[in-house]
């Protein structure tokens, strides 16, 4: 994800027999409240719809622009982080996505709101490398699952409970407040974690490739706005398609150019990385359940506000116990996989994934919360088996000079397939809801065949996560290992 020259393997910081590793806890607490922010608006969107007159569709991006943005902007947080210390990196990550949530907070249009979540993922992005990167340097190998599952905390956890933090500030306070309250939180941690973080490696000057940058972001944001345009009835038939081209066009360019660049040891995605099976496999699991995931967390708020009637706060309460026990097994799931490796918790973990969304397709207008409840649990328990073991293997795989390569583009893809899961649900249920209403079929019965529709959609994508999941190694080998170093070349 750089484009600096490779560092000799003697730059890396030696690991103690006794390595204390509190330099990852202002780093994990800094990405838990930035990611929180990832989904915290979704449980808001029936109120913003409301209040802004805007549909759907063009809510969903509150979502979308935030994802798309980290896409946009990881890939070049490799090059900022080589340049910057720890510390630096820590100031203006926090900084930004500090300066973005008062934006958020204070918005009077829509416009300003969708901008203000522009900026604060401009922040989340160098936060999630940084913490990925320092963790593979600092963590010795027999650690790093039980480590990977307290981090899984951050990175899995935040986003699970984004609806639930936010349904409560909603029941008390207008939508302001989940940026007023989250602003204060993220000021101390800046200002506590400056004071405690220690700096890990070394700074490297370097130039970074603007064209890849550019292409980089005319790829990923036509692909998504393209997905979120098919069905809809709001543009010209011809522009999702279009837009769609222009994408897919931008981003076979912006591989071209990553291969080119990789001659010359300066790519800004290193794309070596794919040479590794478990590490393409792990980017292969890690994007199609985050798109499964963030889509079925967009629908199910919709879905028990518009079609059941719940406030807020009981959307939130509804879905806290599965964040709750998604945070709460990390750890235990990071302990397991350094006992018995990945294959006994990834399996039964994607296996758990399709169940729950395909039970999920069979909500209605009358379901009952005793059957919503246990489901979206079992949703979130599997979740967590798959997550902490897929990471850990993924970034292991590799050689410790292509670490940072590896998280930039296992979350530019994971936000690229969330920010697309979340467009064509939103899509797909649009199209259904028409095409229902169009029939004749009642507002509120079109609007639960549409929702059936997008948790559908996340269904056939957990199918592609277990089927993944099969050829997934349980553990990393010596023939992987001794492979690793090749990748160089």
């Amino acid at each position: 994800m750089t484009a600096t020259p490779e560092r000799p393997a003697a730059s890396a910081p030696a690991v103690s027999d006794a390595p204390d590793y509190g330099v990852l806890r202002w780093l994990v607490m800094g990405t838990f409240i930035v990611i929180l922010n990832e989904t915290i608006m979704v449980n808001a969107i029936p109120r913003l719809m409301a209040e802004f007159d805007v549909e759907a569709r063009s809510a969903q991006w509150l979502t979308s622009a935030f994802m798309l943005t980290m896409a946009v902007v990881i890939p070049v947080t490799g090059w900022f982080l080589q340049r910057v210390t720890t510390r630096q990196a820590l100031g203006t990550a926090m900084a930004t996505f500090c300066a973005g949530t008062l934006v958020c907070a204070l918005a009077p249009t829509f416009g300003i709101l969708l901008g203000g979540r522009i900026i604060q993922a401009a922040g989340t992005a160098v936060m999630m490398p940084l913490l990925m990167t320092t963790l593979m340097t600092v963590v010795r190998e027999q650690d790093r699952g039980r480590i990977m599952g307290n981090v899984t905390l951050a990175m899995s956890v935040a986003p699970a409970l984004g609806p639930a933090v936010s349904g409560v500030i909603l029941h008390v306070a207008s939508w302001r407040w989940m940026f007023g309250v989250v602003l204060p939180i993220a000021v101390v941690i800046t200002v506590v974690g400056l004071n405690r973080l220690q700096n890990v490696g070394e700074t490297v000057i370097s130039k970074i490739d603007w064209p890849s940058v550019a292409l980089s972001a005319l790829g990923f944001g036509p692909l998504v706005y393209g997905l979120s345009q098919l069905g809809g009835d709001s543009t010209a038939a011809y522009v999702p398609w279009l837009a769609l081209a222009v994408g897919a066009v931008a981003l076979a360019l912006f591989v071209v150019r990553q291969l080119a660049l990789q001659r010359r040891d300066i790519p800004l995605l290193d794309l070596r990385t794919l040479n590794n099976r478990t590490f393409t496999l792990a980017l292969l699991l890690m994007s199609a359940a985050f798109m499964a995931m963030l889509g079925s967390m967009i629908l199910l708020p919709l879905y028990l506000q518009e079609v059941r009637g719940l406030s807020e706060l009981e959307t939130g309460l509804l879905v806290m116990p599965g964040g709750l026990a998604m945070g709460l097994l990390g750890p235990r799931v990071g302990r397991i996989y350094d006992q018995v490796g990945g294959r006994p918790l990834v399996l039964p973990g994607s296996l758990g994934v399709l169940v729950a969304l395909t039970l999920f397709t069979q909500v209605g207008a009358d379901t009952s919360m005793a059957f919503v409840l246990p489901v979206h649990i079992l949703l979130m328990v599997s979740l967590a088996a798959v997550f902490t073991p897929v990471f850990t293997l993924g970034l292991g795989a590799l050689p410790p000079h292509l670490y940072s390569h590896g998280s930039s583009m296992l979350g530019t893809l994971q936000q690229v397939a969330a920010a697309a899961g979340t467009a064509i649900v939103i899509a797909v249920l649009s199209a259904r809801e028409s095409g229902l209403l169009d029939d004749g079929v009642s507002a509120i019965d079109a609007r639960v065949g549409g929702m059936q529709w997008g948790f559908g959609v996340g269904a056939i994508i957990a199918i592609a996560v277990v089927a993944v999941a099969i050829v997934m190694p349980g553990r990393l080998n010596a023939e992987q290992e001794a492979a690793a170093p090749s990748l160089t070349h």
